[in-house]
């Protein structure tokens, strides 16, 4: 069989900017022996779509199935696009769904949404949270995790926590970094020696400048670091450096950097909106608490800290959880799900060809 697939996402990582699952799908499925085609690397966002499109057209003969990521907003319409294009083809294709915030553009815009999953040979989603929120638009969603590479990342099973904290995502208001510098504030009467280090790309809409404004506001100078976008080959050594890893999101799916902290065996506190309550079990292998609710988290972060029983199994459970999401259990799927797609559409193409007598 030809084992060649088309790859449509944001492979956005060398523009300095966070590297996207589809990225390491890509280069995995390269080494498991298929042949992989990618689109678009491209900053601006109608270059993108442009390119998206072309490389969708130019190399049709050199792909056998193709896989597209879906997100809300914009970025929708570059999956409709290529969709619509892949299909006057006669290509099959797969639609993978990601953000937290995809159900609600669901509920804005089902007709649109209902068409495009069901123009698709098969639809994956990494968390149940988007299957169950999109049910309702195609009944036969598959969960096929966002995938890490465990080995990358050294698990240290905290026993006793200490008041070193770790906050990863991009400054973007969806995730309200400005709470993270509040939780730290009032932790400081109890822990005076809390440190705080933030890590990721600045999404230029003032949350980072907000984030700063409040560390000045609060007092807290000298107890947060800003490290801006670390490389995807320092994640792991970063996170190691912590005990407890925040993540104050308003919309989440399954954010690979909260599994990432999970496989290093940071204590997780989290908020406990969209996807996180399907990712993490609370008391379990995180501590959730309500969005927005800072003084909630000031007091999931000191029990950790007073508590040394319930930082080492949270620690011990969240590394547990992450080795569900390891590439050697994630990637057969993928292979097995491109693989049938492709074969699939040969033998329906098969049965539809005339045959002479």
């Amino acid at each position: 069989m030809n084992r060649s697939v088309l790859i449509i996402g944001n492979f956005l990582s060398g523009a300095e900017n966070s590297r996207g699952v589809c990225e390491g799908l890509a280069e995995r499925l390269a080494g498991n022996g298929w042949r992989v085609l990618t689109a678009s690397h491209k900053r601006p966002r109608l270059l993108r779509l442009a390119d998206m499109i072309l490389t969708t057209l130019r190399h049709r003969q050199q792909y056998s199935v193709a896989q597209i990521d879906v997100f809300s907003g914009p970025a929708f319409f570059w999956a409709e696009a290529v969709g619509w294009t892949l299909r006057r083809l006669g290509k099959p294709f797969v639609l993978t769904l990601h953000g937290g915030n995809l159900p609600q553009f669901a509920a804005r815009w089902p007709g649109r949404v209902s068409r495009l999953l069901a123009s698709a040979d098969a639809v994956t989603a990494p968390s149940r949270y988007l299957k169950e929120g999109l049910e309702e638009h195609r009944a036969d969603i598959r969960v096929t995790p966002n995938p890490i590479d465990l080995n990358l990342y050294p698990y240290r099973e905290h026993q006793t926590a200490g008041p070193r904290l770790m906050w990863l995502r991009a400054f973007h208001e969806i995730y309200n970094p400005s709470m993270a510098v509040k939780v730290v504030a009032a932790l400081m009467e109890r822990f005076p020696e809390v440190q705080l280090t933030m890590v990721g790309p600045d999404k230029h809409d003032g949350s980072l400048e907000r984030s700063r404004t409040e560390l000045r506001n609060l007092g807290v100078n000298g107890r947060i670091r800003f490290l801006g976008q670390v490389p995807k080959k320092d994640v792991p050594r970063v996170l190691s450096a912590a005990d407890i890893f925040l993540n104050t999101s308003n919309v989440d799916n399954a954010p690979v950097s909260l599994i990432e902290a999970m496989a290093c065996g940071l204590c997780i506190v989290s908020t406990n909106v969209g996807g996180i309550t399907y990712l993490c079990k609370h008391g379990s292998d995180a501590l959730l608490v309500a969005p927005n609710d800072a003084q909630g988290m000031v007091l999931a972060v000191t029990r950790i800290l007073l508590d040394p029983v319930l930082s080492a199994g949270l620690s011990r459970n969240a590394r547990a959880k992450a080795e569900q999401f390891g590439w050697l259990e994630v990637l057969p799927e993928w292979d097995r799900l491109l693989t049938t797609t492709a074969s699939n559409h040969r033998a329906s193409r098969a049965e539809q060809k005339p045959t002479h007598e």
